[in-house]
């Protein structure tokens, strides 16, 4: 094919706006080199009037609405006299989907990208951009498309422009109530883009420690030392939305919907100093937290009797789920106990907003991914609050992103390769204080 002029991109996607493919990818479109690509967006969805939406619709040279094409035959038209060369499906098989626009062929390269965790099995798709960890070659007979590799994950995030708070943090200690010489750096946490004015009026201490990883890692902590932690205690307790330190307003990390919805959905960055402790979620102050903020549809019987053999193995731990969905919460506790395991160590939360669901993951200590489906836009959430994720890949694309992620970021030692091992990682990381 000759290339008369710049290159023409077009992405196809039911989830331009409020959806989790947006949160990761909105940024996409405004990066590529104008000089030599030019971008269209078609939008299979409605205008849902989020930030998120008119973010895509504004850094795209093109947006089209295919929403008001309800024909796949004019639509794949539309496409066609747009001249587009590469053709990327974000929806696969999910919801919203239009492959049949595809199967019409209107574009010479099509290509399935990050919407959905597998395979088209598509004649019509040529490509899938994946990576050597998600899609290794020996496992490309499973593939109907030619596989296209990125450089090192193809699993894209927005956390660094939706979530910047969260890169910076101040550990909350009580200097009335100080027992232990060993600090716990995720009971009380506090986030800001500009921690200035909390640092200013409170005495903050920095600890440099020595993390032993695949390499020795030096990390600094921020400490605020207040003369007593009640005010939060009683503002947590009470549900009240702030509380003043030091005459410094701090928000409730649970109130975030009650002060600013766009900052609550992750459309906004929030302009408020948030805590976030374990109080608000009834977890234990002095316990192993392991996590896991999926869809309980991901926990198959393998899954949870090796989470309860690492809940037994390690003192004072618990772990903490999701109500997603709520039904889902009575089967799990039960079938827990059915293999040994005694009440009150598996917590459940209910869902929570975008912002607040990204930021609790601070609070955890270890992430405990589901092998049969990863999690895969939840597993960067809790990666982007620094906690790191356990993970066991299989042979799908579907049960490979973890590693994908984890291989990027320089941490192997956290991808098992056996069950046993999974199970051994979690619990090393449970009870060895190095």
């Amino acid at each position: 094919m000759e290339l008369k002029g710049r290159l023409k991109i077009g992405y196809v996607s039911s989830d331009f706006g409020n959806h989790p493919t947006s949160h990761l990818m909105q940024s996409v479109p405004g990066l590529h080199d104008r000089n030599r690509v030019e971008v269209f967006c078609y939008a299979l969805s409605q205008d849902d009037g989020t930030t998120f939406r008119s973010k895509i619709s504004r850094e795209t040279e093109h947006f089209v609405d295919l929403s008001q094409i309800p024909c796949n035959g004019k639509a794949a038209d539309k496409i066609h006299a747009d001249g587009i060369h590469i053709l990327i499906n974000m929806n696969g098989y999910t919801k919203g989907a239009r492959n049949e626009i595809f199967a019409l062929r209107p574009a010479p390269i099509q290509v399935m990208w990050l919407g959905y965790p597998g395979t088209s099995g598509a004649s019509f798709m040529d490509y899938l951009v994946t990576d050597v960890v998600t899609s290794p070659v020996e496992l490309a007979n499973q593939y109907s498309e030619k596989l296209a590799y990125m450089p090192y994950t193809y699993f894209v995030g927005d956390h660094k422009q939706m979530f910047p708070h969260l890169k910076e943090r101040l550990i909350v200690s009580d200097r009335s109530n100080s027992t232990s010489s060993s600090l716990a750096d995720n009971i009380a946490i506090i986030n800001a883009t500009d921690l200035s004015p909390l640092v200013e009026s409170t005495e903050v201490k920095e600890i440099k420690e020595v993390v032993k990883a695949a390499k020795l890692v030096e990390i600094s902590l921020k400490v605020a030392e207040l003369p007593t932690t009640t005010p939060i205690e009683n503002m947590i307790a009470s549900g009240q939305v702030q509380t003043s330190l030091n005459g410094v307003v701090v928000q409730n990390g649970l109130a975030t919907t009650q002060t600013n919805n766009k900052a609550a959905t992750g459309e906004e960055v929030p302009q408020n100093i948030v805590i976030t402790t374990r109080q608000q979620y009834g977890l234990p102050d002095d316990a192993v937290v392991y996590c896991n903020f999926n869809q309980l549809y991901k926990i198959d019987p393998m899954t949870l009797h090796m989470w309860v053999n690492i809940l037994k193995a390690v003192p004072n731990s618990v772990l903490w789920l999701l109500r997603f969905p709520a039904v889902g919460e009575p089967n799990l506790q039960a079938t827990a106990q059915q293999l040994g395991l005694p009440p009150g160590r598996i917590l459940f939360s209910n869902v929570a907003a975008k912002e607040e669901h990204v930021r609790r993951g601070q609070l955890a200590d270890v992430c405990l991914d589901t092998p049969l489906c990863n999690g895969h836009t939840t597993s960067m959430d809790v990666l982007w609050t620094g906690t790191p994720v356990v993970t066991l890949p299989g042979e799908t694309l579907a049960s490979r992103v973890a590693a994908s992620q984890l291989a990027t970021l320089g941490c192997p030692e956290l991808i098992a390769r056996s069950r046993q091992e999974y199970q051994d990682i979690a619990i090393k990381l449970g009870t060895d204080k190095e």
